[in-house]
């Protein structure tokens, strides 16, 4: 019987073994072409220490992938399967003595019982280190109306292990949203629980603030925040925001605010520091975002429309005032560095990069809610010169 139970679980070991097994290229064919691949990681530049950059064919029907990877200055990795899937610990091995080198990738990819091996391509690996740097995230099921569980999440980003912040079973089911910090502190961060008793959290020096979700003076709920970097500041933006659904067309859903203003939160004084200049009654100021050494907050605004039905006349131009974070007030004068009526369309997520030289937008025909979108593209303007360009290398239709 013992025996009996030994041959069994054999027999059992052998077949699952097998079914794991992936063939070997043979008579293989040489395409001059690089492999499409989902993701595409050709020429890429990682950190040491980054989790394994596993990928597949973009193509469905490609049954089997082999892959050689191979350093510049040594070590080697070789996987076969359905998609490329490195062990973790032998792709952090390959990565150490490579650092300031590349890795060069050779893919071949099986459809139909037969092969084809493409033109290799290049990983480069940086002499910087991952360090602890992570990405947070929240974690939704596709949806328009309803929603079941979701949460507020992080990831290791040297490996694949996730764990989350807080999910909204621990708080009877309420939406969770805008999780934002203050750049890369994750100690500093504010989000937002939407609900019949939601609040806006902000988090600083350890401590948790719950804000009321809704305030009468604001006339809509706390949105869309960007820290001011001193972290003492967090600007929001303040909407009463509705969805429609397109009857035909591309687009299935249009987002718009019958409202929206921008404010400025002082976390010290507890105090909300509204200004008429990012508050008028006649336009809609949305998304704003502080540049990087805080003497700025830029935001979009357009004037308001009469909606639902004029909702693809609203275009959002690119602004700026000036703040004093000793006092905490901003200026006098309201710049304008692209105009919507000049260019014909919609700026909006305004996003300044660190160095403070460029800012990157996402342009639109319409509106500011550039997920259902699919013209939408990203654009940097250059602050220093003015000059702004599609960011072409990345967009696409």
């Amino acid at each position: 019987m013992r025996h009996q139970l030994l041959h069994i679980i054999l027999l059992f070991l052998l077949v699952t073994i097998l079914m794991g097994c992936h063939t070997a290229p043979t008579n293989v064919t040489e395409k001059n072409e690089l492999p499409d691949t989902y993701p595409d990681y050709v020429d890429v530049t990682i950190p040491v220490g980054i989790a394994p950059l596993n990928f597949s064919m973009a193509d469905n029907e490609f049954e089997t992938i082999d892959v050689e990877v191979k350093g510049s200055k040594g070590g080697s990795l070789h996987v076969n399967g359905d998609f490329a899937d490195f062990d973790i610990d032998e792709w952090h091995q390959l990565l150490q003595p490579n650092k300031g080198g590349k890795l060069t990738l050779t893919v071949c990819a099986e459809k139909d019982g037969r092969w084809t091996r493409y033109r290799s391509f290049d990983i480069f690996v940086s002499s910087e280190a991952l360090d602890e740097w992570g990405i947070t995230y929240r974690r939704i099921p596709p949806s328009f109306e309803i929603y079941s569980k979701m949460g507020l999440c992080q990831r290791d980003l040297s490996t694949f292990d996730e764990t989350a912040l807080i999910e909204n079973t621990q708080i009877t089911d309420q939406c969770i949203n805008c999780h934002t910090a203050n750049r890369t502190n994750p100690d500093q961060y504010v989000y937002h629980v939407r609900g019949s008793h939601g609040a806006t959290v902000v988090h600083r020096n350890g401590q948790d603030e719950l804000l009321m979700a809704r305030n009468d003076s604001l006339g809509g709920s706390m949105v869309y925040p960007y820290w001011h970097p001193g972290g003492r500041y967090c600007a929001f933006s303040t909407n009463m925001t509705s969805q429609m659904f397109h009857a035909a067309g591309k687009k299935r859903i249009e987002v718009y605010d019958s409202s929206s203003d921008v404010f400025v939160y002082d976390t010290e004084t507890h105090s909300i520091l509204k200004d008429t200049l990012t508050m008028q009654p006649l336009w809609a100021e949305n998304t704003p975002a502080f540049s990087p050494d805080g003497r700025w907050l830029y935001f979009t605004t357009a004037q308001r429309q009469i909606y639902p039905t004029d909702y693809d006349k609203e275009r959002y131009s690119l602004c700026r005032v000036s703040f004093d974070d000793s006092t905490g007030r901003m200026g006098e004068q309201v710049d304008t560095l692209i105009h919507a009526a000049t260019t014909g369309k919609s700026v909006t997520w305004p996003r300044p990069s660190y160095d403070g030289r460029y800012l990157m937008y996402t342009q639109v025909d319409y509106g500011y809610f550039s997920v259902w979108h699919p013209e939408a593209d990203l654009w940097l303007l250059d602050l220093t010169t003015g000059e702004r360009r599609a960011l072409d290398e990345v967009n696409s239709e």
